[in-house]
């Protein structure tokens, strides 16, 4: 991995780490829905102008059912499940559970593709399993009201995520970039017809707003920008480990901005969680290397 690439994976990990931190400064003043729709919204628009300065259409009359598809399980539903969830969850236990998503991902290929899960993937989705109790029962986030419901929406949204991306690996093949653009146009048509049934709960302050043009702008649209970079310049896999570095900055993030306590629970369980993520997709950082030195010589 050159040195660009790492300086890349680091700013990505950096930047979707911190958009917990955004949600959950956002959410409890605008509301879920709202709180989404104007992060979709804003990526769309950004990734709009972008398109025009690259010369990428979006081709919709060919592909609107598959940006559809995508719209709803990688944007619009696990980001609204997320917005739910920081209504109780801190960003740094946010920031830990979507670390499960590639395990999903892992499941549901299994599932789907019809393999059985081998002994390794079921250890890591086992440490994934233990890892969330850590982090709930020693943190005694169950005993919080709402707790329980924030927790299952926060795995249904990595669940999305897991289904999202075995739907993108067997689907007809459409340029990343396209698929960034097209579902986040997708998500915000979805969630517009919502917006006359949601409310803010408060008028949000400056700093609440400039969160939420971080989130739309900086958090979706230039993430998506540095993700589908790092997948062409080192490959999926390598990209993969930009998972086990978010926890890193959700937990930084919502230490230094919102005073949330790091505890050592918080630590030793998304430490597990990592872990079992790793096992589960068969992450192996020494034999990347090692493959990659081969391909140097």
């Amino acid at each position: 991995m050159t040195l660009p690439s790492l300086a890349r994976l680091l700013a990505l990990a950096a930047i979707w780490g911190g958009g917990f931190l955004f949600i959950r400064m956002g959410a409890p003043i605008l509301g879920p829905t709202i709180l989404i729709e104007y992060r979709v919204g804003l990526a769309a628009i950004f990734l709009f102008f972008v398109a025009l300065v690259l010369h990428k259409p979006l081709h919709l009359k060919q592909h609107w059912k598959h940006f559809l598809i995508l719209g709803i399980f990688n944007a619009a539903l696990p980001f609204t499940l997320f917005g739910y969830a920081a209504l109780t969850l801190t960003a740094s236990s946010m920031s830990i559970l979507n670390a499960t998503s590639p395990i999903w991902g892992a499941v549901i290929n299994a599932v789907w593709m019809r393999h059985p899960l081998n002994g390794r993937t079921m250890l890591g989705l086992s440490m994934g399993v233990v890892g969330v109790a850590l982090i709930v029962g020693f943190d005694h986030l169950a005993e919080q009201k709402g707790a329980g419901l924030a927790i299952a929406a926060t795995l249904l949204a990595t669940f999305c995520y897991g289904l999202a991306t075995n739907y993108t690996n067997l689907a007809k093949p459409v340029d990343s970039f396209s698929n960034a653009h097209g579902s986040m146009w997708a998500a915000s048509l979805l969630i517009l017809p919502a917006l006359p049934f949601a409310s803010a709960p408060a008028t949000p302050s400056l700093s609440v707003i400039l969160a939420v043009v971080a989130l739309g702008i900086v958090c979706t649209g230039i993430a998506f920008l540095l993700y589908f970079r790092l997948v062409k310049d080192i490959g999926g896999t390598s990209t993969l480990t930009v998972t086990f570095l978010i926890p890193v900055f959700g937990i930084l993030w919502g230490h230094l901005f919102l005073d949330e306590v790091i505890t050592p629970s918080m630590i030793v369980g998304s430490l597990v969680v990592v872990s079992g993520t790793a096992l589960a997709t068969g992450f192996n950082p020494l034999r990347m290397l090692t493959a990659k030195k081969s391909a140097a010589n």
